[in-house]
């Protein structure tokens, strides 16, 4: 299965998702008896928030299709959806995505799974993620549409990733977090969000907005802006921390 749907994602330009990377101590660090709790926690987690999956398309789509989109660094997000199995309410889908894929071939993460979508705009997914610097993920996701009509989407979400580091210094952990976002008229939008992990103790927050400057058929261009902000005993006091810049989408 996760071999089809990687070679999907190669013909196909699909899903969105943002890069989420852990850095991977080498071997010298464990030799080093550093304290995995004091310093270097901040280190290990990474500036990079885990982010409840993200889900492309809230309607049901009976055909191949995807998108591909622009990070701040130059690097893109590229992710297939191809319908499995469905009728007129449901249908089952095979996904697969590469984040941050960078000109020379290299990538942040590589994912697979299969996602459920309800013509209502409800969804469930299973992803497996590869991550290279770090080791790899199983997430289980749902969201369910609170309000839809011509001018606006309401939605939560929640999600649970189980997270297989491949550091023999750092233990399999748990990462659990759930968010509501909401689109008017296709232009404005907005989403909070959290994130828990209990083995750092740390919960990240992350209220965004953004405003929709182009759009056609087959592709759109975004202003996005908010602010993050991370509480565990093992990091410095943090206050919200500002997260803005433009996203290009192209989908096929």
């Amino acid at each position: 299965m996760f071999a089809k749907i990687f070679l999907l994602t190669a013909l196909l330009v699909g899903v969105s998702c943002r890069h989420l990377s852990l850095p991977y101590r080498p071997a010298s660090y464990i030799e080093d008896n550093t304290d995995l709790f004091g310093d270097d926690i901040d280190d290990l987690y990474s500036e990079h928030e885990f982010e409840r999956p993200l889900y492309v398309n809230s309607r049901v789509r009976r055909q191949a299709h995807g998108v591909m989109n622009t990070n701040p660094d130059g690097t893109a997000n590229i992710m297939a959806k191809l319908p499995l199995a469905g009728n007129d309410k449901n249908v089952l889908s095979a996904i697969g995505g590469l984040d941050a894929v960078k000109s020379g071939g290299s990538y942040g993460a590589a994912s697979g799974g299969v996602a459920l979508d309800n013509v209502n705009g409800h969804g469930l997914s299973l992803t497996g993620k590869h991550i290279p610097d770090f080791g790899n993920q199983l997430t289980a996701a749902g969201k369910v549409n609170l309000l839809h009509n011509d001018h606006n989407d309401f939605n939560a979400n929640a999600f649970a990733t189980r997270n297989f580091p491949k550091n023999p210094v750092i233990p399999n952990f748990n990462t659990v977090g759930a968010g509501v976002d909401y689109t008017y008229n296709n232009k404005l939008g907005a989403s909070l969000s959290a994130a828990h992990t209990d083995l750092f103790k740390r919960t990240d927050y992350s209220a965004m907005a953004n405003v929709n400057l182009f759009r056609n058929p087959t592709s759109t261009l975004d202003f996005n802006a908010g602010a993050t902000k991370s509480i565990s005993p093992y990091i410095p006091n943090r206050s919200w921390q500002p997260a803005f810049g433009l996203s290009f989408s192209k989908y096929f």
